[in-house]
Formats: structure tokens, C-alpha cells, sequence
């Protein structure tokens, strides 16, 4: 192919996917139609984010799928009257043209497999969301809620809330949903409204409360109602301290975005979700590295079958850790972090038994703080019950990847030049680094990425989403 050639070729698919993204928006505000590549989101997504999640399909399929073999199913998509799921068009394209040759079919061929969403009954009411915290996953939980607005939403973030209330505050908790130096700027405006108190972010207004305790406030002043409380600050724990925010008038439910003490029930999306019950007002979303580890092992299991293993876990420093030497209750952790690789101890080996019980006391855990601000992996030691190898188990992996219930939980690379900054802004709970794995007779081990920000925080929507009976159709099946 010619120089010109391959610029008209690039130029003819910046047109078609320029084209794609007005339906896609219209889709989504209008009719709650979220739409994806083979588990790629294009909701949001820029020109050159819809080029590369097509070519992403030769991952999948052995070749790329092309933009002009997929508009015609986005069009079809918008003259049907479906409703309230995540249709993938990547896939239905990719069966379709392995059928036929032509178009006259698509929209009939549409229809048939999207029945089910088809004049789906659109009755449920949105929910008020609070995010109680406005830290590293609260922040990320805001723009992934706000990244949402528009008619059709059904979470909507309707306030954070904050300790303090100083000079200045407001325009700097502004500031820091405007600009992140890890996941980088928001993708929107951001406008303060000093006098109300609030935040306004691509149209969504977003109340800001002061309060030093999460039974102080009456959010029912604010027309919150029924609310679910988002509580990422990590202080309380247990029933008795997140019971706290059930006394303040409007708020329902709570959910923590960190392991749980006593009987709160763990949850890992996309694994033990069918757990929660409409009874249920306390829910913990367990840490990131469970959620990362946990789908993983679970498909492990499932084949397998595991006698014995231990997660050593190689992560990114946190707020928890000092910039500098100073003093830190817990051991080491008042050594600097960015100057040192830090050993320290981590539940989540065990915690994974609380959303996967047949791995009760098989794991062993421990972590290593290290210098780099986000995106940590999580090394898997496994025996197991019945033998592989590495290209048996990487193939099996890659299949859960792309096939399986938990598509959009484990995501699969076979790249040999990946590194941790690669993964910053991975929407899934971990990744499988198939280069690195491990396998003979009855032994592996597996190397997990992930992304401990943001992949956690798609990880909790899907949380908020369950507690609250939100939960989508997928389509195809």
C-alpha cells in the first residue's frame, strides 16, 4: 500500500468514527444504551479511542474489525427502541459478517438479538448517591458517576461530603476533581458555585457538606433522599461506626470502599455479587487487591481446582505512608515512600475467602509498598489439583478474558514490552500478564496487574449498582 493510500485509509476511519460518536452520545443520555467493542466502553470515548478499541478485536478474533463494517450496526442501534442495557456491538458485527456479505440483513439480524431490550419497561427510579470522602477513589468515583449524566442515568451523584469547611476549600477540592497528576485532567468543565455550596461538573450539581461525623447530617435539607453513602474515607470499619451514617435523614444504604470488619459481607463484583439482598444496608466492596486477585483465582479454581497458594502483593505507596521519614503507628510504614521498597502486611489473601469460600484458609499474603504513585501486581503462587502448563493456562485465561461471566473483571495481555504505567486508567479488576506466567505439572504462577485506583473504582460501581437494583442487561448473552 502506497504512502497516500495509507493516509486515506487513516482519514476514512477518523471520519466514520467522528461520525459513530453523536449516536453513541444520543444512545446513552436518551435511552440508557451504553455501547462497547468487545468490552470496550465508547461512551466518551474520542476518535482515536474508537480506532483503537476495533483494532483491539484482532485480539479476539485474529483480526482487526474495521469501522465501516461496525457503523451499520450503530445506526441500526439507534433506530431501535432499546432501552436500559450495554449492548456490544463488537461482537454482534464480528458474527454477522461471518454470515453474510452484505447489509440488508443488519437490522432485522439486530432486532433478533436484542430482543430482550427491546420496548424494555424503563421504571425504575434513579438514586441518589452520596460520596462520603473526596479522596483518591472518591474523586475517581465522581468522574466515573459524572461521566454518566444525562436523562437516562439512574446513579446519580447528588453530593460529597467533607471535614473542614476553611477559606478556599471548595475551589480546591474543585481543583483536585479538575486535575489529577496520575489519571490526568477531567474530562468536562468543573465551575464552582461559592454561594449554594456546590459544584457544578458537566451539568451535574453536586452539593458539598461539611460535617465532622456521618450522623450529622440531614441530607433531606438538600432534597437527597433514600440515599445510597459511598463512605471512602476508610475510618469506620464495622456495623457500629458506618451505622453512623443510617441516622442522618435521607440516607438508606452504605457502602465501603475498603475490606469490612464482623459480619459486613465483602463483596467482589463480578463474583459474589448475587450476595447482596434488597435487606442489606452495609456492604463492604473488599480492597483492590482482593478484587483484583479474586477473579483471577476463582477461574483458576473452577479448572483446577487449588490445594494451596500465597499472593504476594508488589504496590503502589498510598496516603497511607509518609513522604519522608517521620512517625507511622503501623511497622515501616513511616519510612519514606518514595525512596523505598516497603514490606508490609495485607489481609487480602484472606479476605478473598469472604467472596470465595472454598478458598477458605488456602492463601497466605503479603505486600511490598513501592515507589511508584499507582498500578500494582499481584503475584500468584498456586498448587493445584490437577496439572497444565503455560500455554494450556494461558490459553484457558485468555478465553475467561474474552468469553466467560467474568469478561469485566479479568482482562488478558500478551504484550513482552507492558509496564505498570501502561495500566494506569484499566477499567478491570486485574490483568493477566500472560509473558510472565509460570506453569509445570501442578504448579503456577500467575502475574496480575492492576490498576488499585481506578480498576477498584469500576470494581465499586458495580457494587453501588447491585445494592441499589441497577443492574443492566448485557447483550449479546
Amino acid at each position: 500500500m502506497s504512502a497516500d493510500k495509507h493516509l486515506q485509509s487513516w482519514q476514512e476511519r477518523f471520519e466514520m468514527a467522528e461520525a459513530m460518536q453523536p449516536l453513541l452520545g444520543k444512545l446513552y443520555r436518551n435511552q440508557g444504551v451504553e455501547v462497547v467493542v468487545y468490552g470496550k466502553p465508547l461512551l466518551n470515548a474520542s476518535t482515536i479511542e474508537i480506532i483503537k478499541a476495533h483494532r483491539l478485536v484482532r485480539r479476539h478474533v485474529g483480526e482487526k474489525l474495521r469501522l465501516r463494517e461496525s457503523f451499520p450496526f450503530v445506526q441500526a442501534l439507534s433506530r431501535l427502541a432499546v432501552k436500559q442495557c450495554k449492548v456490544d456491538i463488537g461482537k454482534l458485527a464480528v458474527k454477522y459478517w461471518a454470515e453474510h456479505t452484505d447489509t440488508n440483513e443488519i437490522e432485522s439480524y439486530m432486532a433478533r438479538e436484542l430482543a430482550a431490550a427491546i420496548d424494555h419497561a424503563d421504571d425504575i427510579a434513579p438514586r441518589d448517591v452520596v460520596l462520603y470522602g473526596f479522596g483518591r477513589i472518591g474523586r475517581l468515583l465522581a468522574r466515573l458517576l459524572i461521566e454518566r449524566t444525562g436523562r437516562s442515568n439512574k446513579l446519580r451523584l447528588r453530593a460529597i461530603v467533607l471535614r473542614g469547611g476553611k477559606k478556599g476549600d471548595l475551589e480546591k477540592r474543585a481543583s483536585l476533581l479538575r486535575r489529577d497528576s496520575v489519571h490526568g485532567p477531567f474530562n468536562g468543565s468543573v465551575e464552582v458555585d461559592e454561594e449554594n455550596n456546590a459544584i457544578i461538573a458537566n451539568g451535574t450539581y453536586i452539593q458539598v457538606i461539611y460535617a465532622n461525623s456521618p450522623d450529622e447530617v440531614d441530607y433531606t435539607k438538600y432534597g437527597i433522599t433514600d440515599a445510597l453513602v459511598v463512605d471512602n474515607t476508610g475510618i469506620w470499619k464495622d456495623e457500629a461506626g458506618l451505622g453512623l451514617h443510617l441516622k442522618s435523614p435521607g440516607a438508606s444504604k452504605v457502602l465501603l470502599t475498603a475490606p469490612a470488619k464482623g459480619a459486613i459481607k465483602n463483596i467482589v463484583y463480578g463474583v459474589n455479587e448475587s450476595d447482596i439482598t434488597a435487606e442489606d444496608i452495609i456492604v463492604s466492596a473488599a480492597s483492590c487487591t482482593t478484587n483484583a486477585i479474586t477473579p483471577v483465582l476463582k477461574a483458576v479454581n473452577d479448572k483446577y481446582g487449588i490445594e494451596n497458594g500465597h499472593v504476594e502483593t508488589i504496590h503502589s505507596y498510598t496516603n497511607d505512608q509518609n513522604l519522608i521519614d517521620n512517625y507511622h503507628s503501623a511497622d515501616r510504614r513511616g519510612r519514606s515512600a518514595p525512596l523505598n521498597m516497603v514490606i508490609t502486611e495485607t489481609g487480602a489473601a484472606k479476605a478473598v475467602a469472604k467472596a470465595l469460600p472454598v478458598l477458605a484458609g488456602k492463601l497466605t499474603g503479603n505486600a511490598i509498598r513501592v515507589p511508584t504513585p499507582n498500578v500494582s501486581m499481584a503475584i500468584i503462587s498456586m498448587n493445584l489439583n490437577a496439572e497444565t502448563n503455560k500455554d494450556e493456562l494461558n490459553e484457558y485465561l485468555k478465553d475467561t478474558a474474552l468469553q466467560s461471566p467474568l469478561q469485566n473483571q479479568i482482562d488478558y495481555t500478551d504484550s513482552t514490552e507492558i509496564v505498570s504505567s501502561d495500566l494506569v486508567g484499566s477499567r478491570y479488576a486485574g490483568v493477566v500478564d500472560s509473558q510472565a506466567t509460570i506453569a509445570e505439572g501442578k504448579r503456577a504462577i500467575l502475574y496480575v496487574w492492576y490498576d488499585n485506583e481506578f480498576g477498584y473504582s469500576c470494581q465499586v460501581v458495580g457494587v453501588m449498582q447491585t445494592m441499589l437494583g441497577l443492574t443492566t442487561l448485557s447483550l449479546p448473552a
